[in-house]
């Protein structure tokens, strides 16, 4: 599958995703993978569901938040460009000024970027605020998570 998924994607698809996310072409091409086999309906977009199949946000108490960021308001369904894009806020953060091309943006990783999105992780109305009520529901959320951990130790 990896061989066949990597004949589909483009070099010069490779090369852009490249140049926005700052992942490798090995990264890029096992990512590429992985997305396919993600894509149950097979139609070269992620949906929700596909994403809620995945067991690590199926449990973390976050999941749903995390889930959602890779979704532009109103999109029900994410290509793979809008994947690696989101994704590249989780790669860590290299000293970006080094590298950096001063023709394009601010990378997706840099730290100012990676403090944006997590403030939406936590601002569910979009209205870039986050309320106490919003703070409170992500904090419930970890809390009873935590707690179901104690319980499996115990």
């Amino acid at each position: 599958m990896g061989s066949r998924a990597s004949s589909l994607l483009r070099e010069e698809d490779i090369e852009e995703i490249k140049k926005q996310t700052g992942f490798s072409h090995s990264q890029i091409t096992r990512l590429y993978s992985r997305f396919h086999s993600l894509d149950k309906g097979e139609n070269g977009a992620l949906s929700r569901e596909d994403f809620q199949r995945i067991p690590e946000l199926a449990i973390n108490p976050l999941g749903d938040r995390i889930i959602n960021a890779f979704f532009p308001e109103g999109e029900d369904q994410v290509n793979f460009r809008g994947f690696m894009r989101t994704l590249a806020h989780f790669r860590p953060v290299e000293d970006n000024e080094k590298n950096k091309d001063p023709t394009s943006g601010e990378p997706l990783n840099s730290r100012t970027n990676k403090l944006f999105f997590a403030f939406r992780l936590y601002d569910l109305d979009r209205d870039d605020k986050i309320s106490r009520d919003e703070l409170l529901q992500v904090l419930e959320k970890v809390d009873v998570e935590q707690k179901m951990s104690i319980r499996f130790l115990h």
